[in-house]
């Protein structure tokens, strides 16, 4: 355990991001050896004097980047960085994922996307590997003002800023209009990686509890009488943990509060393209006639998250302070990214595309609502959603999510504790399943596992 001793005094970053980039660190410099078991996660976070959020995060991030492996019932391991195979023959097995937002593999357009790159190279040439201006391409930005139009977001290409990927957009946006100690509202629960970049930049966190129909309105006003927020992070259609949807009275209130208190909107949208079965699936920013949302738009759960690409669209009078906090960040994203990424929507039916995608997610998020409907909801509680990829579900008093999170592990199905996902927590009872990677035969069975051994958890692992 000696040679995981991670020096946390050092940490100039937050906590797991610090304990992430040493273990890979690590990995890379080959001290650690390909296949060794790495810390269980309680003595890891023992050992540094963290909780065990800050493992689990660091540990998910790795394995989402192909550092390390999971077996289930042995423990974390190193990848062979250098093999096609992660894990020896002898312990690969199938695992089912709720706890990955990437989608599946085998739903990437592949041999189309193949052939917008070729044609980025064949008509872009030598120019394709130069820095992007500032903005980014303005052929991408111009496909992206008609894109966004079918959103009923109107707009111009000066206010489109090429990004890679949404977690560089909410990066952006605090370098560009958050100092230390601003206050920054979010959505109680809300997504970890926002959360860890406004904790990153001093930020003061208010949290506000989301209601079935989006977040509620009257402690928001309680608070806006007491703070003055720079902006209030929302994510108003199929939000990440929950899968609520704003309703269309509170996106229309949002936009009245945000003009009567002056502050900004940051909208985080990552699937309001597809309607599944709400009411209103338009964006925040689509209600906004006075320049308060900043709306970031991620590409990673319609095309291929490796991409790295999205946008943000951004109000004239902060556009400057974005820009310079863009090209501080990474000058711009790769020209050869942007430019496939038009050629590809401008050449491979993208609107028949995003129909075949929602079909896809659609199919998913029937059955699994389903399932867990039949299966899950008169053993444990099921926040209500109208669609996306998540389903935020709650333990009963005296059980914790972090136990059951490893129980599920050693049955073959990872889920997300809900320590991820709020900025201080007081019960830890709450747990995410993710629908995006797994195939229809894995959710059945993953809910069914689920359904199956839960009170087998219930029986061993109450509080006394």
């Amino acid at each position: 355990m000696e040679k995981f001793l991670i020096d946390m005094n050092q940490n100039k970053t937050t906590k797991y991001l610090h304990v992430y980039n040493c273990i890979k660190k690590m990995i890379q410099d080959e001290k650690l050896n390909v296949h060794e078991k790495l810390p269980p996660i309680r003595k890891f976070s023992k050992l540094l004097g963290v909780n065990n959020a800050t493992i689990i995060k660091a540990y998910e991030l790795l394995e989402n980047e192909g550092y390390i492996y999971k077996i289930v019932g042995n423990g974390t391991f190193v990848s062979n960085l250098k093999g096609e195979n992660t894990k020896p023959k002898e312990i690969r097995g199938g695992i089912i994922h709720f706890d990955s937002g990437n989608p599946s593999n085998d739903m990437f357009p592949i041999d189309s996307f193949k052939y917008a790159v070729n044609m980025a190279l064949e008509k872009d040439g030598n120019s394709i590997f130069d820095y992007e201006e500032g903005l980014g391409s303005e052929d991408l930005r111009e496909n992206l003002v008609q894109y966004l139009k079918s959103l009923k977001i109107n707009t111009t290409v000066d206010n489109i800023q090429i990004i890679s990927g949404a977690q560089q957009g909410i990066d952006i946006v605090c370098k560009g209009i958050i100092s230390h100690s601003d206050v920054v509202f979010v959505e109680e629960p809300s997504y970890a990686g926002a959360i860890d970049v406004f904790k990153s930049r001093g930020a003061k966190i208010i949290s506000i509890p989301m209601l079935d129909d989006g977040i509620d309105i009257g402690i928001l006003k309680m608070k806006l009488e007491k703070f003055k927020p720079k902006f209030i992070y929302t994510m108003p259609n199929f939000q990440n943990p929950t899968g609520i949807s704003y309703s269309a009275y509170k996106k229309n209130k949002l936009i009245e509060l945000a003009k009567e208190y002056d502050f900004y909107i940051l909208e985080d949208d990552f699937i309001s393209d597809f309607k599944f079965n709400s009411e209103d699936n338009r964006p925040l920013r689509s209600y906004d006639d006075g320049g308060r949302v900043i709306y970031i738009k991620s590409f990673s759960k319609i095309l291929m998250p490796g991409l790295r690409i999205g946008l943000v669209e951004v109000p004239s009078k902060l556009m400057t302070k974005i820009l310079i906090a863009k090209h501080s960040s990474d000058i711009s994203t790769p020209g050869l990214i942007q430019k496939s990424m038009y050629y590809f929507m401008k050449n491979f039916e993208w609107d028949s595309y995003l129909i075949s995608m929602e079909n896809v997610y659609m199919n998913k998020y029937i059955i699994a609502e389903k399932l867990i409907k039949d299966k899950l909801s008169k053993k444990i509680k099921v926040r209500n959603s109208c669609g996306g990829i998540n389903f935020f579900l709650e333990l009963p008093l005296n059980y914790n999510s972090q136990t059951y999170t490893d129980f599920l592990v050693n049955k073959g199905v990872y889920i997300t504790p809900g320590t991820y996902f709020f900025d201080k927590i007081v019960e830890d009872r709450f747990f995410r399943v993710n629908i995006a990677k797994p195939s229809i035969s894995e959710i059945e069975e993953g809910i069914s596992i689920i359904s199956d051994s839960i009170e087998e958890f219930f029986d061993k692992y109450k509080y006394k």
